[in-house]
């Protein structure tokens, strides 16, 4: 969850460290810090509590300076062991101060390890796991060092680093320098992304391509387990084991101009307003309008293995768990395959039934999401096929599932999901009806659903000319504290989205919920002037919807509608309408929730809020 960018080469590198660090915030901005050696072989390090600017202008300002310094690292962090202070922001050194590590990822027994270290008379400055791991490499570098029983040439620093991750519990992506060795950086990782940008005589390392592609677009991404020596001009890649890796290169699939911000006030309401594109690039080359089917080259080779599935079972965290229950719904409507959508973090804990024909659906933005991660490696350990739905290639999720759909959606900087989920929903949309067509669904159908589709990014574009209407809405109702989002069916999932929206961004309470179970028990929390908000757009379910906003008026609630446009009849039941073009049932949501994203992020503005960098949360979750 945290951001990692460590350089090694020929060029001043806290310039680049610090402008890294501001692109990968979004990871975590609790506290930050970095560490650099000068040609002197002396660490300086510099931490700050708060955002990257107020490091950068400690160092700057600070009277302070950092010395020029070829070799460096940097981190920004999202708290899990220690509360943000400056004592608990990394670099962490040992207490000799030779070594420096930067760490995102848990060390689950960190604990007896701090009492080993302690034993032999280590003292500790903070609260956190990784000083601990720190102090492990520093100590077991101490020992090698005394022994001095190492061929020459040979880094001192990585034989220490590995020694020290065989006795490591739990999740990391490490970037580790030494004072002694001022040209070598180490990395490794195992369950955290950590990737290694490979330019003229120089290496870029981060936790997400967004700080290397302004510098190089030739990556490699470490696997699990693996780590890199890395010197101006070499690098060498093994496991922990040292065994010989042969790195693959990749070529980075997104622009520079992708992760910058542009004429837009936040990367949210840029992401919102580029759905458009991102669901046409999303369907481009898998959609044939013209002859009714959908292409799907990632999953091709699999197709009558996914046809005689008998069941699937789609799983993720937050907004990508609200994709899959709309995937639940299509694929049991239009593949007519029995579905289940899971939460990933109960998945494993529950003791799982994986049946013969199984096949598991992880969907991720990132591709690293930590519980979706465990949930697709506990399918494979019992027999499942997997699919990977996720946005970022190269990613852990894509390499380690049998076939996959990239969404295509470009980057996705702001912490609170909009574009991603609308094309995993896309996604979803084209599986089903790849596998539909193959199974039940008729030609007729299958055309009418594609043609739909592939309208869906014009028809965004109508939706997106009501952000002035729908900001309205948000400046009347946004100091209420206490906030209802209710649908049914494929809304159902829309409203959850709509409320997690809501609560991420503006900190406002918001429940989302099946409409139906309102008079179950919810229904006592209405009072007089409390927001409800409906999906009423026309369908199946039309007059049902009627019905209970009929009985939250009855109760003092104030109601916002989500219509079809051109329903004048649901005027009668709210002064506060947003209307979404016609489409088809299963693919409304992907009109529907594009106003609750609106809604949310103008509520979010009017409350001053920091609409891109909400308090207690980080874009990609990586540990448990």
């Amino acid at each position: 969850m945290c951001g990692i960018v460590a350089y090694v080469g020929r060029k001043i590198c806290q310039p680049l460290l610090i402008e890294g660090l501001k692109r990968l915030e979004y990871r975590g901005y609790d506290s930050a810090g970095i560490a650099v050696i000068d040609e002197a072989g002396q660490m300086h390090i510099r931490r700050a509590v708060g955002r990257i600017s107020v490091l950068e202008d400690s160092i700057n300002n600070g009277g302070n300076p950092l010395p020029d310094a070829k070799i460096g690292m940097a981190h920004t962090r999202w708290a899990t062991h220690g509360a943000p202070t400056e004592a608990n922001a990394h670099p962490h050194t040992s207490d000799d101060g030779h070594i420096a590590v930067v760490h995102n990822g848990i060390i689950e027994n960190y604990v007896v390890l701090k009492k080993f270290l302690t034993d032999k008379g280590h003292t500790f400055k903070s609260q956190t796991d990784t000083e601990v791991l720190a102090m492990l490499i520093g100590d077991v570098y101490a020992d090698l060092k005394e022994q001095n029983h190492l061929p020459p040439g040979t880094s001192l620093l990585s034989r220490a680093v590995q020694a020290a991750l065989h006795q490591v519990e739990g999740t990391y992506g490490i970037a580790v320098a030494c004072k002694d060795e001022p040209d070598t950086l180490v990395v490794a990782r195992k369950g955290s992304p950590l990737i290694i940008g490979i330019g003229a005589d120089e290496y870029i390392v981060a936790s997400d391509a967004s700080a290397i592609v302004e510098h190089t677009t030739q990556v490699v991404y470490l696997n699990d387990n693996e780590m890199a020596v890395l010197k101006p001009g070499s690098f060498r890649t093994t496991t922990i084991d040292d065994i010989s890796v042969s790195p693959v290169i990749s070529e980075l699939e997104n622009k520079l101009e992708e992760y910058e911000l542009g004429d837009y006030e936040h990367f949210m309401l840029k992401e919102i307003f580029e759905q458009p594109t991102a669901v046409a690039n999303c369907l481009r080359g898998r959609v044939d309008a013209r002859e009714g089917r959908i292409v799907l080259g990632g999953v091709s080779d699999m197709g009558r293995d996914l046809v005689r599935a008998r069941r699937f079972v789609l799983t993720g965290q937050g907004t990508a768990w609200h994709a899959g229950l709309i995937g639940d719904y299509m694929l049991e409507d239009i593949a007519k395959v029995p579905t289940e959508c899971t939460y990933a973090s109960e998945f494993r804990y529950r003791n799982p039934i994986v049946e013969e024909g199984t096949v598991l659906v992880a969907i991720s933005q990132s591709g690293e999401t930590a519980d979706t991660l465990a949930a697709l490696r506990e399918a494979k350990d019992k027999g499942a096929m997997t699919l990977g739905v996720v946005n970022v290639v190269g990613s852990t999720i894509a390499r380690e599932t049998d076939a996959g759909i990239y969404l295509h959606a470009g980057p996705e900087i702001g912490v609170a999901s909009t574009k991603a989920f609308t094309c995993q929903c896309t996604v979803l949309a084209m599986l089903s009806l790849f596998l539909g067509r193959r199974k039940l669904t008729s030609q007729h159908q299958t055309q009418e659903l594609i043609e739909a589709l592939s309208n869906i990014p014009n028809q965004m574009k109508e939706v997106l000319e009501q952000s002035s209407q729908i900001a309205e809405y948000a400046r009347k109702f946004c100091d209420k504290e206490n906030w209802l989002f209710l649908g049914r069916g494929y809304h159902y999932p829309i409203a959850l989205e709509g409320a997690l929206k809501l609560k991420e961004i503006s900190y406002i309470h918001a429940e989302g919920m099946p409409a139906a179970e309102m008079k179950h028990g919810p229904i006592a929390l209405i009072s007089k002037g409390m927001p409800v908000v409906f999906i009423a757009t026309k369908g199946t379910q039309y007059d049902k919807v009627i019905s209970n906003i009929e009985e939250v008026r009855a109760r003092g609630g104030e109601v916002i509608v989500v219509a079809t446009r051109g329903d004048t009849q649901i005027q009668r039941y709210s002064d506060h309408v947003v209307y979404v073009p016609h489409t088809l049932e299963p693919l409304q949501p992907l009109l529907t929730v594009m106003p609750l994203q609106l809604l949310a992020y103008h509520a979010a503005v009017a409350r001053g809020c920091n609409v891109d960098k909400p308090r207690n949360l980080a874009k990609s979750v990586t540990v448990e």
